[in-house]
C-alpha cells in the first residue's frame, strides 16, 4: 500500500474509532448536543409515563422504534451479502471494477482491502443495531412489568430505571445508522485515496453539523428547556 493510501486510511481509522469522544468533548466545549438532549427527553418521557394510567402509547412507540431497528439491520444484511459478494468474486470481479475509468485500484490486493473496509463497517452497524433491537426487547419487558396504578413517591425511580434501560438501547440504535455514514466513506477509497480522505472528513462533519446546528438539533435544543422548566 503506498503513502497517500496509507495516510487515508490511517484518517478514516482515526475518525471511525474516535468520533464518540471527539462529539462528548465538542459537546462539552461548544455547547450540548443533539444526543445529549435527547438523553433527557427520554428520561423525561419514561418520568410521565409511570404517573399515566394505561400505557399502551408508550409500549406503541417504543414498538414502532424496534421495527426502525429490525428493518436497518435486514437492509444492512443485505448490503454486507452485496459487498461480500463482491469481495469474493476473485479475479473477474477485479477485473471489471477495475476496468471501470472512475475506480482507482491499483492491485487486486488494495481492491480486497478496500471492500473489506466496507464490510467491516456494515458490520459494525449491523452489531449496534442488533445490540439495540436486544435492548429494546428489555425495555419493554420492564415497561410491562412496571406496576400500574403506581405510587407517587416511587414513580421517580421507576421511570429512572427505565431511562437507563432505553437510553443505551438508542444509543446503539444511532451508532448504527452513523455507520451507514462510514461504509460510504470506506466505498469512497475505490475512488483513489483523496477522495477517501475527502468523504471520511464530509461525513464527520457532517454528524457534527446535525449534532450542533441543524435544524433538528436546534429544535430538540429548545424542546429540552421547555421539558427542564417543568
Amino acid at each position: 500500500m503506498d503513502g497517500p493510501n496509507a495516510a487515508a486510511l490511517v484518517v478514516f481509522a482515526l475518525a471511525w474509532l474516535f468520533y464518540e469522544p471527539l462529539l462528548t468533548a465538542f459537546g462539552k466545549r461548544r455547547g450540548r448536543v443533539l444526543n445529549t438532549d435527547l438523553t433527557i427527553i427520554r428520561t423525561a418521557w419514561m418520568q410521565n409515563m409511570t404517573s399515566r394510567q394505561g400505557r399502551l402509547l408508550d409500549g406503541q412507540l417504543l414498538g414502532q422504534t424496534l421495527n426502525s431497528c429490525s428493518f436497518f439491520a435486514s437492509s444492512n444484511l443485505l448490503l454486507i451479502a452485496a459487498a461480500s459478494g463482491a469481495l469474493f468474486g476473485g479475479q473477474s470481479t477485479f477485473a471489471a471494477v477495475s476496468a471501470l475509468e472512475v475506480v482507482q485500484t491499483s492491485s487486486r490486493m488494495l481492491f480486497e482491502v478496500q471492500l473489506a473496509l466496507v464490510v467491516a463497517c456494515l458490520a459494525r452497524g449491523l452489531l449496534d443495531f442488533i445490540w439495540a433491537i436486544r435492548q429494546l426487547n428489555y425495555c419493554l419487558a420492564a415497561l410491562g412489568a412496571t406496576p400500574d396504578p403506581l405510587p407517587e413517591g416511587e414513580r421517580a425511580v421507576f421511570g429512572a430505571a427505565l431511562a437507563r434501560v432505553m437510553n443505551p438501547a438508542l444509543h446503539s440504535f444511532s451508532a448504527g445508522v452513523r455507520g451507514y455514514y462510514f461504509a460510504l466513506a470506506a466505498a469512497a477509497w475505490l475512488f483513489g485515496p483523496w477522495a477517501f480522505m475527502a468523504v471520511t472528513l464530509g461525513a464527520v462533519g457532517l454528524l457534527l453539523w446535525r449534532q450542533r446546528w441543524s435544524p433538528a438539533a436546534s429544535a430538540i435544543h429548545d424542546f429540552r428547556d421547555l421539558v427542564e422548566r417543568r
